[in-house]
């Protein structure tokens, strides 16, 4: 004896009270797939969008890099040039009457080159740092 009460009907078959549709005929479900699709669709666009800013960014590293170089070659140039100029004025100092004067200058000359040492092995440091990460980042 089956003790469930019947359907919305009387008489109704067991089962048959559930309303079943195929996956065509809701309007849901072309609401739910097309909401899919923009979601696919703003996943792809901001990835694109990361990845343009990467492309970027890499391009501005690398002319900094670039950059950082020019300038590492320049500051070594004129380092190699303000010692030259040293080794003169060291020359025409050991010929010259008014050693005190002369002293003080070479000495002053000595504290600038060391400045200018220290700042060249810093220059050194900083360009060997963006080497590594330019080492990261593909090259054509």
């Amino acid at each position: 004896m089956n003790l469930r009460p019947p359907g919305y009907e009387p008489g109704e078959l067991p089962g048959c009270s559930t309303p079943r549709r195929d996956r065509n005929c809701s309007t849901v479900v072309t609401i739910r797939s097309m909401g899919n699709w923009l979601i696919y669709a703003a996943l792809i666009a901001g990835a694109l969008a990361v990845l343009a800013a990467l492309g970027f960014l890499a391009i501005r590293v690398l002319r900094a890099w670039r950059d950082l170089k020019r300038l590492r070659r320049h500051v070594a140039r004129e380092l190699d040039r303000l010692a030259d100029r040293m080794e003169t004025m060291a020359d025409s100092a050991a010929r010259a009457s008014d050693t005190a004067r002369l002293e003080q200058s070479a000495d002053h000359l000595h504290m600038t080159l060391a400045r200018f040492a220290v700042l060249r092995e810093a220059l050194d440091e900083a360009t060997a740092a963006v080497g590594l990460v330019t080492a990261l980042v593909p090259q054509k």
